[in-house]
């Protein structure tokens, strides 16, 4: 979990408000965390990651105003309008396709904010931001530079500037090689032949996202106006992250000015604090919590979450949520807002009504044995997310996209689908881990989901090494069927992910039950992977 380290005099001075410290600690960790330590006046504690709007001591103090009964409801920022633009150039939409903006002025950059803004950065690249592949935040001190401003993808070597923490110009190219940021991070540009960058209407170097920015917006205890950009894979997740990090700097007094993103013809006014609407049956947080809540309790303790909630018609209330709460995405977690609001030192405790005796499913020891098996031949398990999206399992893939089982109101465009292989989940692990030493062999027990939305069982296993060949896997699944006892036919196959001549399907009863093989260099690239691979995928729902 985040921890997030702030002074009680400081966060009393954000909070607004007088709250005893044996108070606090007592109390806030009912929002959601749990204090490590607390040394004086330093105050370190825990937020589970669901709430990044938590990770820095602006989000705990606008917080703790409405769960401690000072100020509640959904808290509501001054926007003003400005003449700022960004300009994105077609040329970066391969490359890293969204950006939002924000303008900020009459900061007062004090240490303590200094320190907050510079952690709460880097918790959202790695919670929200995924390490920066999702997200990355640029915050720049904004009068050196002049807008408009443009967002386009160039030449590694065609533009050079100073980056921060370096005193000589150098290259996008230098950068990644030589640059201690962009060595940890020029994983996330490997497949792309252009870089993305960020320059003022004099062609200034603001940044180069999401390696670093330039010098010469480099933000100093002397800077008043910032600016701040946000880029990444994904649109939801970059407007959640803007609008945590400007409300933070609205709570230590900045003010807020929208800017404007020219895209693909589409006008875009950020930030954009207007809540998000959803429904909430009385009836139904009384069923899960086992309550008896009136319409104007509940809508109580949703505005002690910062929620407001209005017109209960039908036992139904209009739920208004803060647009720096990406957690909220089902009636359920409101319903875990109204219980963090009531207390969970309120609900009562009891004894099972009725003992019931647990047995293991029928497949359960089957599957072990394929785990034992596996772990013998050396390979390491691995669990990995069931939800995926079309780009990894139609596009990298070679998938049927009529195979595809879509999710309706997906949180991103990374998680739109649910897989309909585990390769792709395999494959997506060993680029997260492609910077340690090889071979690399894993190998995963799990479920895919089919054309029929059925949950289905499969075994898949994946190595990449200098020396991996077709014989190796194919002496690997007949090992792995021997010694779970069961017999198979091997005939060659083809398919969309595997080289032709070097992939064979897996027959079991007559039944085509999977495939192995060696997987195809366009598939390795499209997974930004660079040495051979062998794989395996077999249905056991069809074994013993």
């Amino acid at each position: 979990m985040p921890l997030v380290t702030f002074d009680y005099k400081d966060f009393i001075q954000v909070l607004g408000y007088d709250i005893p410290k044996e108070t606090l600690i007592e109390r806030l960790p009912m929002i959601g965390g749990d204090f490590s330590h607390v040394d004086g006046d330093e105050i370190n504690i825990e937020f589970f990651p669901n709430r990044p709007d938590l990770t820095s001591v602006e989000g705990i103090a606008r917080a703790s105003r409405a769960f401690f009964g000072l100020k509640t409801g959904l808290q509501t920022y001054q926007l003003h309008p400005s003449d700022v633009i960004l300009q994105v150039d077609a040329s970066v939409k391969p490359v890293r396709p969204y950006v939002t903006t924000a303008l900020v002025k009459n900061v007062r950059m004090t240490d303590e904010l200094i320190t907050s803004l510079m952690g709460l950065q880097e918790k959202l690249h790695v919670g929200l931001g995924r390490n920066r592949k999702k997200v990355a935040i640029g915050v720049h001190n904004a009068e050196p530079v002049t807008p408009p401003f443009t967002y386009k993808a160039v030449d590694p070597d065609a533009v050079s500037f100073v980056p921060l923490a370096k005193d000589e110009s150098m290259t996008l190219r230098e950068i990644l090689r030589h640059h201690e940021k962009g060595v940890d991070y020029a994983y996330l540009l490997e497949s792309c032949s252009k870089y993305p960058l960020i320059v003022d209407a004099h062609d200034n170097v603001l940044s180069f996202p999401p390696i670093i920015n330039g010098t010469l917006t480099e933000v100093t205890p002397h800077t008043k106006d910032i600016f701040i950009d946000v880029t990444g894979t994904d649109r939801k997740a970059i407007n959640y992250a803007l609008n945590i990090v400007t409300t933070a700097l609205a709570e230590r007094g900045g003010t807020l000015y929208q800017t404007t993103v020219l895209d693909e013809g589409k006008k875009i006014v950020s930030p954009d604090f207007t809540p998000l609407k959803q429904k909430l049956s009385v009836a139904t947080v009384n069923r899960i919590l086992g309550t008896q809540l009136k319409e104007k309790e509940v809508e109580t303790y949703l505005k002690m979450m910062g929620h407001n909630a209005t017109n209960a018609k039908g036992g139904t209330l209009t739920v208004e949520v803060p647009s720096w709460r990406p957690d909220i995405l089902h009636e359920v977690d409101l319903i875990e807002d109204v219980a963090v609001g009531y207390g969970f030192d309120r609900f009562e405790t009891d004894f099972p009504k009725a003992l019931t005796f647990g047995r293991t499913l029928p497949h359960h020891g089957f599957h072990e044995q394929v785990r034992s098996v596996m772990i013998g031949l050396g390979y390491n398990e691995v669990t990995t997310f069931v939800i995926s999206n079309e780009k990894d399992e139609a596009i990298r893939l070679g998938l049927p996209k009529k195979n595809l089982v879509e999710i309706e109101n997906p949180i991103g465009e990374e998680y739109s689908t649910l897989r309909a292989s585990l390769l792709s989940s395999l494959l997506k692990l060993l680029r997260e881990n492609r910077h340690h030493p090889l071979p690399q062999q894993i190998f995963e027990v799990g479920v895919i989901v089919d054309s029929q939305a059925k949950n289905r069982y499969r075994l898949a296993g994946m190595k990449i090494d200098a020396k991996a060949h077709f014989t190796e896997c194919k002496a690997l699944v007949e090992t792995l069927m021997r010694e779970c006892g069961e017999k198979l036919v091997i005939k060659e196959a083809t398919h969309a992910a595997f080289i032709d001549g070097r992939c064979a399907a897996v027959v079991h009863n007559g039944v085509d039950i999977g495939v192995f093989g060696e997987l195809h260099p366009k598939t390795i690239q499209e997974f930004s992977l660079e040495y051979p691979m062998i794989a395996f995928e077999l249905a056991i729902d069809y074994l013993s």
